[in-house]
Order: C-alpha cells, then sequence, then structure tokens
C-alpha cells in the first residue's frame, strides 16, 4: 500500500465534500477522535456509521470548509501517516475558521482504522 497518495486522496476526498468517498478509505471498526469534546481525547466515534455521521457534520457545520497547504508524512513499516493542513471555511452563522493542524492516521490492510485529528487553538 502506498500510504503518502492514500492520504493524498483522502484529503481530496474531504475538499470534494463526500462522505461516501471518504468513507471508501476506512475499516469496518474504524474509530475517529475530533479534537472537540468533553474527554481529553475530544470526541470519539467508532464504527463505520458513527464515523461518517460525524464526517458529515463536519461538512455540514462548516459548509465550504477546505484542507489546504497540506503536508503528508508516513512511516510504511508503522502503517501510520500525518497530514498537516490549514483547514479554512465558514460556519451557517457566518463565521470564518482557520486554522493548523494535523491528522494521525493508522492503517490496517490498506484501510484506516484511526484518525486521530488536531487543532491548533485560535484566541
Amino acid at each position: 500500500m502506498d500510504i503518502r497518495s492514500t492520504l493524498q486522496a483522502l484529503c481530496d476526498a474531504f475538499n470534494a465534500h463526500d462522505p461516501d468517498r471518504v468513507m471508501s478509505f476506512f475499516a469496518d471498526d474504524c474509530v475517529l477522535e475530533m479534537p472537540r469534546g468533553s474527554e481529553p481525547w475530544g470526541a470519539r466515534f467508532e464504527g463505520r456509521e458513527a464515523v461518517r455521521k460525524a464526517i458529515a457534520s463536519r461538512f455540514e457545520g462548516l459548509p465550504d470548509v477546505h484542507y489546504g497547504n497540506e503536508e503528508h508524512f508516513v512511516d510504511e513499516a508503522a502503517r501510520t501517516g500525518m497530514s498537516k493542513w490549514t483547514l479554512t471555511g465558514t460556519s451557517r452563522d457566518g463565521k470564518r475558521t482557520e486554522v493548523r493542524g494535523c491528522d494521525f492516521y493508522t492503517f490496517r490492510d490498506g484501510k484506516v482504522i484511526r484518525k486521530d485529528s488536531y487543532w491548533k487553538i485560535v484566541e
């Protein structure tokens, strides 16, 4: 598996705002950890349906969300990769967001089993 190409294809799928295309990269038993939430790890979603709903909610909350200036880093032996990006978007109430962040991915058999997201805090 070429993890770097997969990370780029994932970024492209997110920028296309296509939850089905995004989910084509994820395993059935996948886990998504988002930066915001009531726990130290943010919010955790487990399983394809829960992860798909969380991803779709990102597109609903920031309809023009875009991950730009992306960089991808890979450890093939560990089956992991990291994507750094600048997220931009406007919420439905007109609030503009621009923040640097990264996603840590873990793969098994060519599919994402964990996506752990981090954002810088903008004050």
